[in-house]
């Protein structure tokens, strides 16, 4: 029993650092400036310009997620087929580029995808046409890709690596070439790593701003630019709170699903 009072720490912060702070926010998503109960701050979401936002953020958490999920599967087969002895070098590979800071890894892009910036100049130098990549969705995916990849690498990872060899040899003994291999064995048994990193890259992506506002050079709203304009500029709490709220609600039911569907996949491999 007395084991349980080690976890007072955790309990503490999560009480004030999370369960304060979002109490917080559904007080005032939820209250009007005269203090009355209104659900106008919520149903704020499907206002033209912030239904317009919602979207586009959607559109571009699902392509980074699908791109993140393209490059990831290589990545990782290509990071085991290494077989170092201790797997923690190989995770020490997967986490290094995220120890700088993140500012300054996508200022970095900023300067690469510029109009005068690196990438152009190396065009220049070949006699190639400058790309007019800066301050579009373009750049804005590639920011975010370079972001969130590590965290779909890892936990993708982290499912081959637990795969038995000994499957993938029976299923070469059995006659199936390396496409086969990859189609019947490796993916379906790493799906829930697959899902996992989903969670950990679409959340993110979705309610990201700070990406956007460097490299989109404030021409592109995602819906977490206008609930950080509603609290920083226009300091109107309640209409930031509302959309909050509803963000975290749609982002809770995309979830929901997620965690279904890798838990009857578990299941699955369990049966």
């Amino acid at each position: 029993m007395k084991r349980k009072y080690l976890a007072t720490p955790y309990i503490i912060w999560v009480i004030g650092f999370t369960l304060l702070p979002l109490i917080t926010i559904g007080v005032s998503a939820f209250t009007g400036d005269d203090g009355a109960f209104t659900w106008d701050g919520v149903l704020a979401i499907a206002e033209p310009i912030n239904r317009q936002a919602l979207l586009f953020s959607l559109a571009i958490a699902f392509g980074c997620t699908m791109i993140c999920i393209l490059l990831a599967y290589p990545a990782a087969l290509f990071l085991k087929s290494f077989r170092f002895k201790r797997k923690g070098f190989t995770i020490f590979l997967l986490v290094l580029p995220m120890w700088m800071n993140f500012i300054l890894r996508i200022l970095a892009w900023q300067m690469i995808l510029s109009k005068n910036g690196i990438l152009n100049f190396i065009l220049g130098r070949f006699g190639a046409a400058p790309l007019a990549v800066s301050n579009t969705w373009i750049s804005l995916m590639i920011g975010m890709v370079y972001d969130f990849l590590p965290y779909m690498i890892l936990p993708i990872f982290n499912a081959i690596s637990d795969i038995d060899e000994d499957l993938i040899e029976a299923a070469r003994d059995l006659g199936a070439g390396s496409g086969a291999v990859f189609c019947k064995v490796i993916f379906p048994l790493s799906v829930p790593g697959m899902l996992s990193g989903i969670v950990m890259v679409f959340v993110p992506a979705m309610t990201s701003f700070v990406i956007a506002d460097i490299l989109g050079g404030g021409k592109l709203q995602l819906i977490g630019n206008i609930i950080e304009q509603e609290f920083m500029k226009s300091m109107n709490w309640h209409l930031g709170a509302g959309l909050s709220i509803s963000l975290m609600i749609l982002v809770l039911i995309g979830l929901a699903f997620t965690m279904r569907g890798d838990m009857e996949e578990r299941g699955t491999a369990l049966w």
